[in-house]
């Protein structure tokens, strides 16, 4: 699978603090693997982000994507939920 990243998931991430970063690695090398592992609680999504999906970085925070095709996701956005998905 090919992943790529939105300037704006890349400004986030540098925001998060070196442990969070980490965190998030393991999460997208794990998605790669298993895209719909438990851990991961990938779903999609309704409302302002209709036509994505989300997993679980860790804690509060989540990662929006689009599955362009079988073979390639484009990472969106990262965030808390709050972040995210207030009205």
């Amino acid at each position: 699978m090919i992943v790529r990243f939105h300037k704006n998931f890349k400004r986030r991430y540098k925001k998060l603090r070196k442990k969070e970063q980490a965190r998030c690695d393991e999460r997208i090398e794990l998605f790669v693997r298993d895209p719909f592992n438990p851990l991961l609680n990938n779903h999609a999504l309704s409302g302002e982000y209709k036509n994505y999906r989300s997993i679980n970085i860790g804690g509060d925070l989540r990662a929006i994507y689009e599955l362009i095709s079988q073979d390639v996701t484009f990472f969106i956005t990262l965030g808390t939920h709050p972040e995210l998905y207030q009205s």
